[in-house]
């Protein structure tokens, strides 16, 4: 029989998060139970929650920040035990059959990922980590090193695969300039990892408020976009940019930063169509580019190097009744970095 847990939902757009139950499938042979500790907040939660990427099934129950411990394997588990430490992430299966999933890159399943929460599973809609427990096929479980704290591991998960895969892809490293757009959720991650890769690492960020933050966390410069000198004073100076914000920008400006090869690359999500000049891409073969999330391979690669290096988000915990407050500070820029939710308020 399934089994009931805790939860927090919302029924629509701006509608409050309130308590709720919510059913966790009887665990199948390759199944693995997880109680959840922590769960990250991100903001496509937000952007999903108040419907604004379109049609939103409610009631929903979001996150895909994951981190517990397992609490109950099926009978064919070979991958983890109980008393392990793991996470989830933005999806819990694929297809398993396309090139893309056979290659290890299951977030570009050709039939399309199943999520952690919006999804589709058994024909049923699937329920996020907002709650006390998960179940998930041990092959789209990670298991969470000892080296990182299973709070700042949660938002490893999707803020930390969304910068890692695409600085690993496009070289970051020693002898390269890369640049993170945004000291947000996201860009703290861009920060610390690019600085762990050995690459060096410029901020640019609306203003100068968090310079401070951004040299804490590894950046060697950090420079503020509302200077229409910072446009100038950079200008072909780059390897490699990683855009993390979800406004929509002045891409020209930002492709003019680019050495020559350099890559623009989009992981931030805005509601607008971008556009940008082909002259901006033409002049010194620049590339404009997208990266979404990582494989559960590299999601894998990915914290066991940040326990290696000894790499955390920067994170405040708080009470599931503390959601809807953390969503709008999240929205007014009010958090450094990324809120967490403590499970066990659920």
């Amino acid at each position: 029989m399934p089994t009931t847990v805790n939860a927090r939902s919302t029924a629509g757009p701006r509608v409050p998060f309130q308590r709720t139950t919510i059913e966790r499938r009887d665990l199948r042979p390759e199944d693995v139970r997880i109680d959840i500790a922590y769960a990250g907040i991100c903001h496509s939660d937000i952007h999903t929650a108040r419907g604004e990427w379109g049609a939103t099934n409610y009631p929903l129950v979001p996150g895909h920040e994951i981190a517990g411990t397992v609490a109950e394997v099926g009978s064919a588990v070979t991958k983890y035990a109980v008393g392990d430490r793991v996470g989830v992430g933005c999806f819990v299966d694929s297809c398993r059959e396309c090139e893309n999933c056979l290659a290890g890159e299951e977030q570009y399943c050709l039939q399309g990922e199943t999520g952690t929460y919006g999804g589709v599973q058994d024909g049923k809609p699937t329920d996020g980590g907002y709650s006390q427990q998960i179940v998930v096929a041990q092959d789209y479980v990670l298991g969470i090193p000892e080296g990182i704290g299973l709070d700042v591991a949660a938002p490893l998960l999707c803020a930390g695969i969304t910068l890692y895969s695409p600085l690993k892809h496009w070289g970051a490293g020693p002898g390269t300039k890369v640049a993170v757009v945004g000291l947000g959720g996201l860009g703290h991650m861009g920060v610390k990892i690019a600085h762990a890769l050995g690459a060096e690492v410029t901020v640019l960020s609306q203003s100068l408020k968090k310079q401070e933050d951004g040299l804490r966390l590894g950046a060697d410069h950090f420079f503020a976009t509302s200077d229409p000198e910072t446009f100038q004073q950079l200008r072909g100076r780059f390897d490699l940019i990683v855009n993390t914000v979800s406004a929509t920008l002045d891409l020209d400006a930002y492709l003019g930063m680019l050495r020559v090869n350099g890559t623009l690359v989009e992981v931030g999500a805005p509601e607008q169509p971008m556009t940008e000049a082909a002259f901006s891409l033409i002049q010194n073969r620049r590339s404009l580019a997208g990266s979404k999330i990582g494989g559960i391979r590299e999601t894998q690669e990915m914290l066991d190097f940040c326990a290696e290096h000894g790499l955390g988000a920067e994170i405040e915990v708080i009470s599931a009744d503390q959601i809807d407050e953390a969503y709008e500070r999240i929205v007014a820029s009010d958090v450094r970095y990324r809120f967490v939710i403590d499970a066990s308020t659920v």
